[in-house]
């Protein structure tokens, strides 16, 4: 595979690597002080009627960590691990387990999970093959490879209801896909938009299918029992489908102007070599048989989740899933690599500890919920007009995942909050919760905002800055579009 890599571009090259702006030479600058200044005003300030003193220290460690995280002065993993440790000496929790014990949470074991997946996928040659077989098939240009990855996720929607399991099948794939086209981690904007949007089209999927997401479904219920609606599977896909497509695409453009990549690679004139090298991995080998078994039957699982407690009394979870499908790729004899050969990044590990520890710590102490509420009552909800309503209540809900690291969480909390706005307002609650609802998916600023956005930021092609700077314009252009059809699209299904 070296030599076809090397034979993508005929002088040898790497692609060039991607020099700081001023600006983000700037936020390394000063993303300490920034941090420092925020952190002691809000630690320090006198706590406000209705916030216990515990949340707003937990608010002040979050909002120091968000701005290192996004200025990157220092490795992320180091400011997971001061937040980890502020916690508790602050007293910002009570129980030190609440931080420290963030290591053991599910979402890390799913992520060593995937780096086990993908780096048996990749020494099997499987991926490889996938990868190569899609490229000389469908993705004859970049383009083209990103649009198919696209449609792929879009379709997984429909048949596998988890997004961490999407983005675990999804990751090792593009991962090959990009040592196809040579595209160096840190360095290629392919790399970059096509790990973001990897986010993105799963996220924004999501949205389309009712039975994508168990916040999904748990939104629905809410709707039909408090709200009076009548909302089916169906009913969903009409009204949410359509504005998933249209942000998809729109995003999609975008996302190729925010990371451009013209001229990083002269993948055409690889393409006869590319098609040579799949023919010469000829027939399938053991180790690639083994994996195919392994990942075809995590497959299954995956998508039966919601119907296995029927069929054997018993439900495997999508972690539980991931850790079994790495115990079988590791097993002597049965499996196809050794641990050794496992290339899990432990950094991130960290990282993801700390994300979650700040985020719950939020959660518990009722900070997050105590925001939200400010944000509503600044924004006068009660004296708007109902047009005006409905489009600020789908940008709150939208936006208010960077409070909420948690899909479940914050549709308990606003979707019944939404619907009895409209109901005091006298407005017809249904549209106005299922657009709200609509927007739960939308996880995608951050790293921690959930575990998708983990698993694709441990691929190194993209910083937090990436992801917050394609993050926000396609959180607009999606609550936008959701808010154009409520009037348009939403009259005609009659909701």
């Amino acid at each position: 595979m070296t030599q076809i890599l090397a034979a993508t571009e005929k002088d040898g090259k790497e692609p060039p690597l991607q020099k700081k702006s001023k600006v983000e030479d700037l936020m390394q600058k000063w993303g300490i002080p920034l941090a420092a200044v925020a952190g002691l005003l809000l630690f320090f300030m006198p706590t406000p009627a209705g916030l216990t003193l515990e949340a707003q220290k937990a608010i002040a460690i979050f909002t120091a960590s968000l701005i290192l995280w996004i200025t990157t002065p220092i490795p992320i993993y180091l400011t997971s691990i001061m937040a980890i440790l502020l916690l508790p000496l602050t007293g910002a929790v009570k129980d030190q387990e609440i931080a420290f014990g963030t290591l053991g949470f599910d979402v890390i074991w799913l992520m060593v999970a995937a780096f086990i997946l993908t780096s048996a996928m990749m020494k099997s040659n499987l991926g490889r093959r996938f990868a190569l077989w899609m490229v000389t098939s469908f993705g004859q240009t970049p383009k083209r490879t990103l649009l198919v990855l696209i449609i792929i996720n879009f379709v997984l929607a429909f048949f596998v209801p988890s997004t961490t399991a999407r983005a675990t099948l999804m990751v090792p794939i593009c991962l090959i896909l990009l040592e196809v086209y040579k595209a160096m981690p840190g360095k290629s904007n392919l790399g970059k938009v096509m790990m973001l949007q990897g986010v993105q089209a799963d996220a924004i999927a999501t949205s389309g299918v009712m039975t994508a997401t168990s916040g999904n479904i748990i939104a629905v219920g809410f709707i039909n029992e408090q709200a009076g609606g009548h909302i089916g599977y169906m009913d969903w896909l009409l009204a949410s489908m359509p504005t998933a497509i249209i942000t998809m695409a729109l995003t999609f453009f975008i996302g190729l102007k925010l990371f451009s990549f013209k001229g990083e690679s002269n993948f055409q004139d690889a393409m006869g070599m590319l098609k040579d090298e799949l023919k010469k991995l000829g027939s399938f080998s053991l180790n690639e048989k083994k994996a195919l078994v392994i990942f075809v039957c995590t497959v299954i699982l995956w998508a039966t989740g919601d119907y296995q407690k029927d069929w054997f009394g018993f439900a495997i979870s999508t972690e539980q899933t991931a850790v079994l499908a790495a115990l079988f790729c590791l097993l002597p004899r049965i499996g196809v690599l050794t641990w050794k050969e496992a290339n899990i990044k432990w950094e991130l590990m960290i990282f993801a500890a700390g994300a979650y520890a700040v985020g719950n710590a939020l959660d518990k102490s009722k900070g997050a919920e105590w925001i939200i509420k400010k944000v509503v009552s600044f924004l006068g909800l009660e004296q708007m007009n109902h047009v005006l309503v409905y489009v600020v209540v789908v940008f709150l809900s939208m936006y208010s995942h960077l409070i909420f690291t948690s899909k479940t969480v914050r549709v308990t909390i606003l979707i019944p909050a939404f619907i009895a706005l409209a109901k005091s307002l006298g407005m017809d609650p249904v549209p106005l919760a299922l657009a709200a609802a609509m927007t739960m998916t939308y996880t995608i600023t951050l790293p921690p905002h959930s575990k998708v956005n983990t698993i694709y930021f441990g691929t190194g092609y993209f910083s937090v800055l990436d992801q917050v700077k394609y993050a926000i314009v396609t959180c607009f252009i999606g609550a936008s579009v959701i808010s154009l059809s409520i009037f348009t699209w939403f009259k005609i299904l009659g909701l």
